[in-house]
């Protein structure tokens, strides 16, 4: 559910929330898109095949190139653990790129949505905890058991069979919970942009990863993700950009924020409106004040 309400150009002074105008192509719907998708069906399966089959290609061939004239000798312990030579930037763009999965991007934009700008900075701060505890991990890790290559090795060789098997349950429950995760995000995605099948995207999204992680290992995953990131960045900038300067302006959008906090429920109800029959749900739509912000703001923690 999206208000486009605070962007729209119509604002005349956050003082007159009643004088806003909703533009029509929003007017009573429960949807951005509504019943038609920005982009054409066919656009989805290019999408989910030419950037399966560009991973796959790209990475596979870096890895052959690094095979052919790096001499680098490509055995079972090499795709296990990339050499052990991957250094700090490779890392650090691995780490940023896995964790910048569908629930970072979407539960981050809810919040921001729910509370205002302190949504996501308390969910950033939640999830860069964990990161600066797994660095602290991992370099002890790699003090203390250079020829490891899963956590459950370490378990096995500390604390025995049993916390052994334990491990192995959770960690396999895990990759399972977050695999699922990663791929409906991904297709809910595509299904919303393009139309595309739910199921079908869901099967054939993985098929990319298979492929390149087949070919090269974690140091194919590696570069891969280096470049995920990359992509990542530039649509971003490109989002921020299209918002802030493009489209609208910084003053626009503080107007905008301004002037939704000071809606009042029977006009929150009109706004979100069809057919004469309000939908709206206080706390579920982003219109009215914040409550326990400051002053309702949408700008304050």
């Amino acid at each position: 559910s999206v208000c486009h309400c605070g962007a729209s150009p119509s604002v005349a002074h956050p003082s007159t929330p009643s004088k806003m105008v909703m533009p029509e192509a929003y007017s009573g719907q429960k949807s951005f898109f509504g019943d038609t998708t920005p982009l054409p069906e066919w656009s989805g399966y290019a999408i989910v095949l030419g950037f399966g089959a560009f991973f796959s290609l790209f990475t596979t061939a870096l890895v052959y190139i690094d095979k052919v004239y790096n001499k680098t000798e490509h055995t079972s312990e090499f795709f296990n653990t990339a050499g052990r030579t991957v250094k700090t930037g490779l890392t650090a763009s691995v780490i940023v790129s896995q964790w910048t999965w569908a629930a970072t991007l979407l539960q981050s934009s809810n919040v921001a949505w729910k509370y205002g700008v302190s949504g996501p900075f308390w969910y950033a701060s939640g999830a860069t905890i964990q990161v600066l505890l797994f660095g602290i991990l991992a370099i002890e890790v790699k003090r203390r058991a250079r020829t490891a290559h899963t956590v459950c090795e370490m378990v096995l060789a500390r604390w025995g069979k049993a916390a052994h098997l334990s491990f192995i349950f959770f960690c396999f429950l895990t990759n399972i919970i977050v695999t699922s995760m990663l791929l409906l995000g991904g297709a809910a995605t595509v299904n919303a942009l393009t139309g595309m099948d739910i199921n079908l995207a869901s099967f054939l999204i993985p098929w990319g990863v298979i492929l390149y992680t087949a070919a090269g290992g974690l140091k194919a995953t590696f570069l891969a993700s280096y470049i995920h990131t990359a992509i990542i960045f530039i649509v971003l900038v490109i989002c921020v950009y299209t918002v802030y300067v493009k489209e609208s302006s910084t003053d626009q959008i503080y107007m905008g924020l301004q002037m939704v906090k000071d809606y009042s429920s029977a006009e929150c109800e009109r706004i979100f409106s069809a057919g004469g029959k309000s939908f709206y749900e206080a706390g579920k739509y982003s219109c009215g004040p914040v409550p326990d912000n400051k002053e309702g703001s949408y700008l304050t923690m």
